[in-house]
């Protein structure tokens, strides 16, 4: 069995909030779980202590038995110091695309013949 800590949705429409469970990685996302070890309030300032409340025992027992965090509480878990999250680097993110690039050579090629003439 593949466990997963992950965040399991709550709240109302456009009003999110979080819980940060074990869970069998077949089973849905809002669905069965096998332990809850926290929560996540988006809606709270970044700076406010409630905004992620994580049980740090309970997240080291199920690592140690092989839990695989996703991305997000990957995050969660660095802030609180127990597992290291690898920074990632994309240089071409900022790069245009093939058809802006295109755009932005037709425009340069009218502008220097409109300075020509």
């Amino acid at each position: 069995m593949s466990l997963k800590i992950r965040l399991a949705r709550g709240g109302a429409k456009k009003r999110p909030y979080y819980r940060i469970v074990i869970a069998d990685a077949r089973s849905p996302r809002d669905g069965r779980f096998i332990d809850r070890i926290g929560a996540y309030d988006p809606l709270k300032a970044k700076d406010d202590a409630a905004r992620v409340v994580l049980d740090v025992e309970k997240a080291k027992d199920w690592l140690a038995k092989g839990a695989q965090p996703t991305d997000r509480v990957l995050r969660f878990l660095d802030a609180a110091g127990l597992l290291k999250r690898p920074a990632r680097n994309n240089p071409k993110k900022a790069e245009p695309g093939a058809k802006a690039k295109e755009r932005a050579a037709a425009a340069a090629k009218a502008a220097g013949e409109e300075a020509a003439a």
